[in-house]
């Protein structure tokens, strides 16, 4: 369960970086990556990685 203010990696784009979870809505997820900056991701299609801040 993924909630605001966590840390998430993306499995299939390492070079995005760690990224903070912004908000939660159903299965739509919004990360603020390190490069990549915020991407709304679809938590039905990508399982995102938990990582230590």
């Amino acid at each position: 369960m993924l909630e605001p203010g966590q840390w998430v990696r993306h499995p299939d784009r390492p070079d995005w970086g760690d990224g903070q979870v912004q908000s939660v809505v159903g299965e739509r997820v919004t990360v603020n990556f390190e490069n990549a900056g915020k991407v709304l991701v679809n938590a039905r299609v990508v399982t995102l990685e938990g990582v230590a801040p």
